[in-house]
């Protein structure tokens, strides 16, 4: 029992680092460089590729995140901390995690599928610097939440 619960906690670190980084990577390099494009046929283009690559790898980040997290809950019999809130990290994970779960699998096919059906060169302009706001959001809450998590988990 206690070499699967290690194994679940390195599989959810990893699967973190995996997911919160690539996020990470897109929001503080990837839109920059973007910005300095000047077409924005092109700059379209460069997002659709990006997206493209990593939303399977962001997917599976994700799903690994929430399998291990509920594995390691189970294991450790760890319910009845959502009814404390001496654990509110705990909900805080959770939260982001459905966050997350939400814009990887209905908004960003809604949001990003239409965008990318539309003319790009006409939508370019629009529509990346909202995402690229929603991505600068979604980046500091989940540092936010990430910290608060390890503090958490060694009893901060």
């Amino acid at each position: 029992m206690f070499e699967s619960l290690i194994l679940a906690r390195v599989l959810h670190v990893v699967a973190v680092v995996i997911w919160i980084g690539g996020v990470a990577m897109v929001t503080t390099v990837i839109f920059p460089t973007m910005r300095r494009i000047e077409s924005d046929q092109e700059r379209a283009r460069l997002f659709e590729r990006i997206e493209k690559r990593f939303r399977p790898e962001a997917q599976l980040a994700w799903l690994i995140v929430g399998l291990s997290g509920l594995y390691m809950v189970y294991a450790l019999d760890a319910w009845a901390r959502f009814a404390s809130i001496r654990y509110w990290w705990m909900h805080a994970m959770v939260g982001l995690w459905v966050i997350f779960g939400l814009a990887l699998f209905v908004f960003e096919r809604r949001i990003v599928g239409t965008y990318l059906e539309r003319p790009i060169a006409s939508q370019s302009a629009k529509t990346i610097p909202g995402i690229e706001v929603l991505h600068w959001v979604l980046l500091v809450l989940s540092l936010v939440v990430v910290a608060a998590g390890v503090a958490g988990a060694h009893g901060w």
